[in-house]
């Protein structure tokens, strides 16, 4: 082999070397002009990663007595409105609108309602219809049931 840039004739392994954006096989004299370019390990094999299964998070529901359960929690503590705001850190007009059932709370601020008041206002909704879903697509169609075959 001839190094790409002088043409002297090789002995050995060329040495990679990048001049001017350009990667070239030269000797050693002209690897001083450039950035030697160093040799790749071989890339291993990759492991396949074991990952645990994933679990679906489980949907949760506001229960309709959701305002009775909160005041009745609530005064039977002998808390005020302006204290339970105080001690969930929201404002007195959103315990005025829970209390009062013109507002549904979202999922957090319910867990808080929870936790401070010692009550149960979510409902964990059993998802039946996609693990029926799930157990159908598995005994589901096969691609003779999709695609058509036609006969020449």
């Amino acid at each position: 082999m001839r190094c790409e840039i002088c043409g002297k004739k090789i002995m050995g392994q060329p040495i990679k070397t990048k001049i001017d954006g350009s990667v070239m096989n030269v000797c050693n004299d002209c690897s001083k002009f450039g950035k030697i370019q160093r040799q790749p390990t071989r890339p291993t094999k990759p492991r396949a990663i074991q990952r645990p299964p994933r679990r679906e998070k489980p949907t949760y529901e506001v229960l309709e007595e959701y305002n009775n359960i909160v005041r009745e929690a609530r005064e039977k503590k002998g808390w005020s409105r302006e204290n339970l705001a105080e001690k969930i850190y929201e404002k007195v007009s959103v315990i005025n609108r829970i209390e009062s059932g013109r507002m549904s709370p979202d999922i957090k601020l319910a867990r808080k309602l929870e936790r401070i008041l010692n009550i149960t206002i979510l409902e964990k909704l059993e998802d039946t219809q996609s693990e029926e879903f799930k157990a159908s697509s598995l005994k589901g169609a096969t691609i003779g049931d999709i695609a058509r075959i036609k006969k020449k």
